[in-house]
């Protein structure tokens, strides 16, 4: 697992991939930092976190896209899938590499923080921490449900273009479950609706509600996008 983590990594900052997401992340985040709070003359980076969803919802799976799709088009990954490297070892690898090129994104969030909190202090007033690390970890967790839907997507072929287009058709699909359910009628199909939406649960963390319950959610969405790769991938080797 470490071994496929570390050549991916590498991969990213050995073509212009790493480097454009993480530049593309820093400029919108502080584009809506300037709108959302310097400009506005507040500290609460809540806004900052809600509009960074969209951009999420897009780069990710633009960086997730060759994880599976390009060695399939290459053919290495009949190495990996004859190599003695586990499944699991396999998945997780490349998910924890794009994780880690992801947080080294989601980090200026908390530089911003911390400016901010400063010079509210030099003013006389209090950064809400609180709040800063219910948003932050609301970020951090529904980029790791974009990152393992982008790899699942991009386990099911070889055109990277198709990866990318597909993973954000199906980031979309996961967001618009709650906008959905305010079109039917029977409240029970509503609830399980509303049950299954991510944006409302990672709405709840940019205005400040933290829920165990929502934590969990985020992490049952990663295991199982990444157990249905693993088992995509265990066809592909027995077949």
């Amino acid at each position: 697992m470490t071994a496929i983590m570390k050549r991916e990594i590498a991969s990213y900052f050995t073509s212009p991939l790493g480097y454009v997401f993480i530049a593309v992340f820093y400029g919108f985040s502080g584009l809506f930092l300037w709108l959302g709070c310097l400009k506005a003359g507040q500290s609460d980076m809540s806004v900052v976190f809600s509009m960074m969803f969209f951009i999420m919802l897009i780069m990710i799976p633009i960086l997730t896209m060759r994880t599976m799709a390009d060695d399939k088009r290459q053919k290495t990954d009949q190495l990996t899938l004859t190599s003695p490297v586990s499944l699991f070892g396999i998945v997780a690898g490349k998910f924890l590499a794009a994780f880690a090129v992801f947080f080294c994104g989601v980090l200026i969030m908390l530089i911003y923080a911390v400016f901010l909190a400063m010079a509210v202090k030099n003013s006389g007033g209090a950064f809400d921490w609180a709040v800063f690390w219910g948003n932050f970890t609301g970020m951090i967790l529904m980029g790791g449900v974009f990152i393992s839907l982008g790899i699942f997507i991009s386990n099911l072929t070889e055109n990277q273009m198709i990866a990318a287009v597909g993973a954000i058709g199906a980031n979309l699909a996961l967001c618009m479950f709650d906008l959905i359910s305010g079109y039917i009628g029977s409240e029970a199909v509503k609830n399980v609706l509303n049950g299954l939406s991510v944006y409302y649960k990672y709405n709840e963390f940019t205005v400040g509600i933290f829920s165990l319950k929502n934590v969990v959610f985020f992490l049952s969405l990663i295991v199982i996008f990444n157990f249905l790769t693993m088992r995509f991938i265990e066809r592909r080797r027995w077949s």
